[in-house]
C-alpha cells in the first residue's frame, strides 16, 4: 500500500478533522480559457491557518481561503465563480482569460463532506483502486463509485448510482479527466476523479536513490525503495521513506503496477536489474529507466534480448537513465532522473530526446 502524501490536500483534510480542528476542502470543478488548474485540484484549509493544495495557481487563493473560514463557521458550501468579466476575477488577479468555479465545503461534523466517504476514497486510493467521487451540487450528496475488477461501476457510500450518470462516469474513467455534469432533470454534478497517487520505484538502495526518493516526494509522488540488500536499506539512509527488501520481481509482482508508477533501477547488478527490467516491461507502468552508461545499457539489452525479449518491446527502457545534462555526482544524477520522469509524464519532447546522441 502508498503511504499517505505529506502535503495531499485530501489526506491533510482528514487528517486534521480526525484530530478534531475545523477543516475545508476547496475543488476545482469547473475551467474555461486558460485557467491553470484542472477541474479536480483541491486546496485543503485547517482551522489553525495551514494551506496545503492550490485551486489556481495563485490568483484566486486569497478569495477561496475567506471562503473556507466561512465554510468552517457556518458548515454551509459554497460555489465561487471567477471570470474576466467580473469585478472579483480582476481584484484577485484572474485576468489573463481564465474561467474557473470553486466548490468550498467543510470537512467531517457540520459540514458536508462526510468523514466516512472521505476515509474510503482514500483507502481507495492508497490501493490503487479506481475511485470516484460524484457530487450532486444541489444538495451536496456524495456517492463514491468504484470499478469493480470485471470493469462494472459499484457504489462504495452513498446509496445507488443514478443511472443516466453510468456512461459518463465510464467516460470519466476511461479518459482520467474530473468534470461537472448534467443529471437526471439537469441536476448538476460534479465528478471528481481520485486517482492514485504518481509513484516511484527505486530499486536500489544506493547513493542516489537517497537523493532520489526524498526529491521525488517533493514532487508529490508515492516513493518505494527495493532492495534485498537490507544492510543498504534501512529506515536510517532512508527516513520516512517504504522499503520493501524482497527481490525487486516478487515485490513489483505483490505493488499493482499501473500507469502512474514509474520505475527505475539504480543497481549496476545484473542479477536485479535484469529480474526487474523483465516484470516491468510486462507492465503499464509509464516509466521504466536504467542506470548506466551506454555500453552497460547495450549490454542490458543483449541480455534481455537472449532472454527472447527484443527491442519493440525494450525501447520502453529509458537508459542511460535520466536527461543528458552532464550530470555528476549522486544530487546532479538524480535530479536529472526525474526531470525525465516528469518530461515522460507530460508527454513533453525531452521525454523522447533526452539528449544522449
Amino acid at each position: 500500500m502508498s503511504q499517505p502524501l505529506l502535503h495531499d490536500p485530501l489526506d491533510l483534510a482528514i487528517a486534521w478533522a480526525e484530530d478534531g480542528q475545523p477543516a475545508a476542502l476547496a475543488t476545482v470543478i469547473a475551467t474555461w480559457g486558460s485557467s491553470p488548474r484542472p477541474p479536480g485540484s483541491m486546496m485543503a484549509v485547517s482551522g489553525g491557518g495551514r494551506i496545503e493544495g492550490s485551486v489556481s495557481g495563485g490568483c484566486v487563493e486569497a478569495s477561496v481561503l475567506d471562503a473556507a473560514v466561512t465554510a468552517m463557521q457556518d458548515g454551509r458550501p459554497n460555489v465561487l465563480s471567477y471570470g474576466v468579466t467580473s469585478e472579483q476575477a480582476w481584484a484577485v488577479g484572474l485576468a489573463c482569460g481564465g474561467e474557473l468555479d470553486v466548490l468550498v465545503q467543510a470537512v467531517g461534523p457540520g459540514g458536508t463532506l462526510p468523514m466516512t466517504t472521505l476515509r474510503a476514497a482514500v483507502d481507495l486510493r492508497q490501493r490503487r483502486k479506481p475511485a470516484l467521487l460524484a457530487t450532486r451540487l444541489s444538495d451536496m450528496h456524495h456517492v463514491l463509485i468504484t470499478r469493480t475488477a470485471a470493469d462494472d461501476l459499484a457504489s462504495v457510500t452513498g446509496g445507488a448510482i443514478e443511472p443516466r450518470l453510468v456512461p459518463t462516469l465510464e467516460q470519466v474513467f476511461r479518459d482520467g479527466r474530473s468534470r461537472r455534469v448534467a443529471g437526471a432533470d439537469d441536476e448538476s454534478w460534479f465528478l471528481h476523479l481520485l486517482t492514485a497517487p504518481y509513484r516511484l520505484l527505486i530499486v536500489g538502495a544506493v547513493h542516489i536513490a537517497q537523493v532520489l526518493a526524498p526529491l521525488a516526494m517533493t514532487m508529490g509522488f508515492a516513493v518505494t525503495v527495493i532492495d534485498p540488500r537490507t544492510q543498504l536499506a534501512t529506515p536510517e539512509r532512508f527516513p520516512g521513506i517504504t522499503l520493501v527488501t524482497d527481490w525487486p520481481d516478487e515485490a513489483l509482482e505483490t505493488l499493482a503496477i499501473d500507469t502512474h508508477t514509474a520505475i527505475v533501477t539504480l543497481t549496476h547488478d545484473a542479477k536485479l536489474d535484469d529480474p526487474t527490467l523483465r516484470t516491468a516491461l510486462d507492465s503499464p507502468a509509464f516509466y521504466i529507466g536504467a542506470l548506466g552508461s551506454r555500453k552497460t545499457q547495450a549490454s542490458r539489452l543483449d541480455r534481455l534480448a537472449m532472454d527472447g525479449i527484443g527491442p519493440e518491446r525494450t525501447a520502453r527502457i529509458h537508459g542511460p537513465v535520466g536527461l543528458a545534462i552532464g550530470a555528476i555526482g549522486a544530487s546532479e544524477i538524480a535530479l536529472s532522473i526525474l526531470a525525465e520522469i516528469v518530461a515522460v509524464r507530460r508527454d513533453a519532447a525531452l521525454g523522447r530526446h533526452p539528449g544522449w546522441t
